[in-house]
């Protein structure tokens, strides 16, 4: 089989779904064969890695150039299932890791934005996936997002298929005697009385890390200047030290960059804060749960449902509101019920298959290759 990606590293969470579903693969006997303009890391053992050359100087032209060229690979290469991360045409299958994007700029954006090339590069690499016309089926991470493409494409419900959410095994870590906990606060130099606030995600500001500097400089004294904030992932950190330090909390924000070892920190941390402006899915919000770590973050979240349903922390309300977030975050570092939110993320994580989203994807990817004829 070939996949399509447009970059891939280890810290991304569409990156992170793409290997798990790979090596699901693979470890049914499946070649694994991947296009992709650029790889950072260590290749798997038995993967195949082809890297396309970047072409173009902004983001919508590198991607419908990388489509014109997996185009012209496939031809040459006979592939018996094409399964896409990003949007392009010949998929056999699309992962669908991010949301609806026309329906997304018809609900936001001006129509001088839907008058130019950046808009009509990526809608018109959607369209080739969604349209009645096209073969593709799609991957669904997000229901709320099926019938927004259902409304603007009118896209078969046949190809469309649910997933559950792809939490990797090595999130869920056991911690009852806290000694991870305290190994970790203790490299970190956090005293026991001190508040460890935890960020992950290697897009700061889609995130809305901003949002998390304002919350903690609005502490009240005392309760500021025991807490602190850890940033976990990649990306350009400049901006928000500068702002760290205009608002005079820069000794207490520290970056970590990416991480392999994320499950510690949600282990020795007191608070997952999700404050993000946009948010497909929101796999961190489950990985926090799994580890007994309550959250607070914007209730766009696709997985926020799940924190409500499971009573394992706070959702900020839209449209957001700096007051009240502001207002939720200390009140949750003040209430006693931050153990109550553990132990029902917790026990919310036992009853629900967070784990098999590889498995099933695999599933469907060898059903959509009999369905086509590559496989008996």
């Amino acid at each position: 089989m070939i996949l399509c990606l447009f970059k891939y590293f280890p810290f991304g969470g569409l990156q992170r779904d793409f290997l798990q579903i790979a090596e699901a693969c693979q470890r049914r006997g499946h070649s694994i064969n991947i296009l992709t303009m650029d790889w950072v890391g260590d290749i798997p053992k038995g993967f195949d890695v082809s890297i396309l050359p970047e072409r173009g100087h902004t983001n919508h032209q590198r991607s419908l150039n990388f489509a014109r060229q997996a185009a012209g690979y496939l031809i040459n290469e006979r592939a018996d299932v094409v399964v896409g991360f990003n949007k392009m045409p010949t998929l056999d299958v699309y992962y669908a890791a991010d949301p609806c994007y026309k329906a997304r700029v018809i609900e936001e954006r001006s129509l001088i934005y839907r008058m130019g090339r950046r808009y009509r590069t990526y809608i018109a690499l959607e369209r080739a996936v969604f349209e009645p016309a096209s073969k593709t089926h799609i991957l669904l991470i997000a229901e709320e997002e099926k019938e927004k493409f259902i409304k603007y494409y009118n896209t078969p419900k046949h190809r469309i298929h649910s997933l559950p959410p792809g939490i990797s095994a090595d999130r869920r870590i056991h911690d009852r005697d806290g000694e991870i906990r305290k190994n970790v606060r203790k490299e970190l130099e956090i005293g026991d009385e001190e508040i460890l606030l935890l960020m992950i995600g290697s897009s700061f500001k889609t995130k809305g890390l901003d949002r998390s500097l304002i919350v903690l400089a609005s502490l009240p004294d005392a309760l500021r200047k025991k807490t602190k904030l850890y940033v976990i992932g990649e990306g350009d950190a400049g901006p928000f030290k500068k702002m760290a330090q205009q608002m005079n909390i820069d000794r207490q924000v520290f970056f970590l960059g990416g991480r392999f070892d994320v499950p510690r920190f949600l282990a020795g941390a007191d608070l997952l804060l999700h404050p993000a402006y946009s948010e497909n899915t929101g796999t961190v919000l489950i990985e926090a749960m799994v580890s007994g770590l309550p959250v607070l973050a914007t209730d766009l979240c696709g997985y926020a449902f799940h924190v409500k349903k499971a009573e394992a922390g706070l959702l900020i309300p839209s449209p957001f509101n700096q007051k009240v977030f502001n207002n939720l975050l200390e009140g949750m570092l003040t209430s006693p019920e931050r153990e109550t939110w553990r132990k029902n993320g917790l026990r919310y994580s036992e009853q629900k298959d967070f784990f098999g989203m590889p498995e099933k994807a695999a599933d469907i990817i060898e059903l959509v290759a009999r369905e086509k004829g590559s496989w008996s």
